[in-house]
């Protein structure tokens, strides 16, 4: 465990019950969301980001997209 993990944990120990259990299920979804993430990234083929990265490309060429710096 890392420390600040450790040190997170030892601050959520001095809260009252009811915010240590929000605190967890908040944890615990967002652990479950990145599992979800990984799971969805690793199961993406070479092909397909192919194929992402040429729609981008397109988009970018066509003027469809705008800077990120104006955003």
């Amino acid at each position: 465990m890392t420390e600040i993990l450790e040190k997170a944990i030892a601050e959520m120990k001095k809260a009252p019950p009811e915010l240590q259990d929000a605190i967890g299920k908040l944890v615990l979804a967002e652990l479950q969301d990145e599992m979800r993430w990984k799971a969805a990234f690793d199961q993406t083929s070479d092909e397909q980001w192919d194929a992402l990265a040429a729609r981008v490309r397109n988009e970018i060429a066509a003027g469809n997209t705008d800077p990120l710096d104006t955003l």
